[in-house]
């Protein structure tokens, strides 16, 4: 059956391809028989995708499309949209993981026998097992037979990256391309709250989302995960994406927990949640007299302290609530009355500052509350505060998660044994209840723990010094000798003299790989910040089931945004890692192409400047177009070795500027904190 309900615009079609967009239109323009447009825009028109594939196919440019491409595109321009798609194919993928015998029979005939079969088939997966009582729904026969193709491939691509794989690929790429339509929880800070909870057997997240932090639990036997979304999708999203990775039982409900909270009896092990910020239309009106609000009726503009009231109703005596929390939380003037109630009965137990970047909105270090439900009067009356950022490096990919889980951890564990726990300056204290009630109570763990001795003491300072005057040592040993002022400048003949290619040219006569990143999953991934700062591989890629393009010794690396003219060869520590988004990846043939000489010609100015384009809020650069010039491999290594001194100069300068930096803030907090005397 071909399908041509789903549709497909140029963008989608140049990715099956394999080709730009410009050869989309070339070959609209160029080819009478080239499919019309069945929808969109006259600037961006949509085209039917069976028919695409069709004249693709019959053109012989389809033969080397990804089978994930190809239904990703039949996802992306389903009829009935992507999030519709999205739940019709994890309802195919859970069928074939748990039946798959079930799968073969009803995809051995023809897509309208499919369509027939398959509501039957889900319905029994969906009512018994660990999806029994979850918000998916079951489409009638009429509405799948348009999926056909999709369910068809969903299943190609199982066998192919496995069930769950598939599953992650596919959400993972439509989070992707909608960025800004969902608050995601990203993996590390889920892991450090599910790690805070500790084993739970009954786990509910009334604000799941994707099921992030649900995924993140611990699997234990005979385990129940509960959670609830006002979207229905992502309820749907949830249930079949934790199916998939656990054996838990798993019930989903559709709904505001707030308004219509669908597990009121529940009283589970643990809570997790990453709640709404900033709600004023959270209920306040309709909720006042709701039993929940134990601790004080919050405030409209205190939608977080409703969510945290919401989650110590739902556990039993004893449990644990970690939730994800705005810094304001811990301090607005009135949330305090909540906040101290809190406190006097032992509901909160800690308070812990993340470094900036955890988590949406990124530019705003974000706390975690960690709660239990209290069995009787508070025997320690303390309050964990902690700093996770303090033991944690700053980048632009992301927080050292595993730095923060250790620091926080290390604080939290003997803290939640015995109620207190020894004081590390800057990072962790135990403060009595006492000393927080006061007209502010405020908690934001800035304000009560000690400052860390600056940069270790005056000891240390003099170590920082000494290095950082050797560093400029070296810096006036590696510059290299400029020509006499008096020195006549080489004429511009001479300057144009070589004959240039362009990276394009030299990509297709075979004496470099191109390649580009953003592929995923890895721990350990070179961002274009990284390339920028020259410093060690600092971010994340989601797992999404494609293959990271990994970086080899000798490789040029390239960022395509911001305008700058770098380029990076790689050495052999930063070796090994992912290639992140927004870098092009050079792999030089040895025997044609220097790496440094390659590296240091395209980072010229001028060069830059002929292969960028502009946009009104950014500058791309078209690596393809840059140039160098053709030399023989002698003469380039020549150039190579200048080119390499320059680099080493130039990493020389970065770690003396660090050194500086770490010195005059040193002193500075040495001086006012009373650990450097002036003399």
């Amino acid at each position: 059956m071909e399908d041509n309900g789903t549709e497909v615009t140029a963008a989608g079609i140049a990715r099956l391809a394999g080709v730009g967009r410009a050869a989309v239109s070339n070959w609209r323009r160029r080819h009478p028989d080239f499919p019309k447009p069945v929808g969109g825009t006259d600037t961006s028109p949509s085209f039917a995708l069976g028919e695409v594939e069709g004249w693709l196919r019959r053109q012989g440019k389809l033969a080397e499309v990804p089978l994930r491409e190809r239904v990703w595109q039949h996802l992306a321009g389903h009829p009935e949209g992507p999030l519709t798609a999205l739940v019709l194919a994890g309802c195919v993928l859970v069928l074939v993981h748990d039946r798959p015998g079930v799968w073969k029979e009803a995809s051995a005939g023809s897509d309208a026998h499919l369509a027939e079969l398959l509501p039957t088939a889900l319905e029994q997966v969906l009512a018994s097992g660990a999806l029994h009582g979850s918000a998916v729904p079951v489409p009638a026969p009429e509405r799948l037979r348009p999926s056909a193709p999709l369910l068809r491939g969903v299943a190609e691509l199982a066998a192919e990256l496995g069930a769950p794989e598939a599953y992650e690929f596919l959400l993972g790429r439509y989070l992707d391309a909608n960025p800004r339509q969902y608050t995601l929880t990203p993996d590390g800070p889920a892991a450090l709250m599910a790690d805070l909870a500790g084993p739970a057997r009954t786990v509910l997240d009334p604000a799941c989302g994707t099921g992030a932090l649900l995924r993140a639990v611990a699997p234990l036997p005979e385990q129940r995960l509960y959670g609830q979304d006002g979207d229905p999708a992502l309820a749907a999203f949830t249930a079949l994406r934790l199916t998939l990775h656990t054996k838990a039982a798993v019930r989903t409900a559709a709904g505001d927990s707030l308004r219509a909270d669908a597990f009121d009896t529940l009283r589970a092990d643990a809570v997790l949640c990453h709640p709404p910020f900033n709600e004023r239309n959270w209920g306040h009106d309709e909720l006042t007299y709701d039993p929940r609000w134990e601790y004080g009726f919050p405030a409209r503009t205190e939608s977080e302290l409703a969510w945290v009231q919401h989650a110590l109703a739902r556990l039993k005596d004893g449990g644990t609530a970690v939730l994800l929390m705005p810094p304001a939380a811990a301090s607005r003037r009135s949330g305090r009355r909540i906040r101290a109630d809190l406190l006097r009965r032992g509901a909160l137990r800690a308070v812990i500052a993340l470094p900036a970047g955890a988590a949406p909105p990124y530019n705003i270090p974000l706390h975690l509350w960690v709660l239990r439900r209290p069995e009787g009067a508070p025997a320690h009356p303390e309050l964990l505060v902690a700093d996770g950022g303090a033991a944690t490096a700053e980048a632009r990919g992301g927080p050292d998660w595993e730095s923060v889980r250790t620091a926080v951890l290390d604080a939290w564990r003997p803290f939640a044994r015995s109620g207190s726990v020894s004081e590390v300056p800057g990072v962790s204290r135990s403060v009595p209840v006492i000393e927080l009630l006061d007209d502010d109570v405020d908690l934001a763990p800035a304000r009560h723990l000690p400052p860390p001795a600056a940069g270790g003491g005056a000891e240390e300072l003099t170590a920082l010094s000494a290095r950082l005057g050797e560093t400029l040592r070296r810096t006036a040993e590696l510059s290299e000798p400029l020509p006499a002022p008096g020195a006549a400048p080489r004429s511009p003949v001479e300057q144009v003299r070589w004959s240039l290619t362009t990276v394009g040219e030299l990509a297709r006569g075979g004496a470099l790989l191109m390649r580009s990143g953003g592929n995923g999953p890895s721990s350990r991934v070179l961002t274009d910040h990284d390339v920028l700062a020259g410093t060690a591989p600092s971010g994340t890629l989601p797992a999404v089931g494609e293959e990271p393009v990994l970086v080899e010794e000798g490789d040029v690396v390239v960022p395509v945004l911001g305008g700058g003219a770098v380029a990076r060869v790689i050495d052999r520590v930063t070796a090994g890692a992912a290639l992140g988004r927004n870098l092009t990846l050079l792999r030089p043939d040895p025997a044609a192409l220097d790496a440094w000489f390659l590296a240091g010609f395209l980072r010229g100015t001028a060069n830059t400047r002929q292969a960028s384009s502009y946009a009104s809020t950014a500058t791309r650069l078209d690596v393809r177009r840059l140039q160098l010039p053709r030399l023989p491999l002698d003469r380039q290594r020549r150039y190579g070795e200048h080119f390499r001194a320059l680099a080493a100069f130039e990493d020389t300068l970065r770690l003396a500027g660090r050194l500086g930096e770490q010195l005059v803030r040193g002193l500075h907090d040495g001086l006012t904190d009373g650990t450097v005397a002036p003399d």
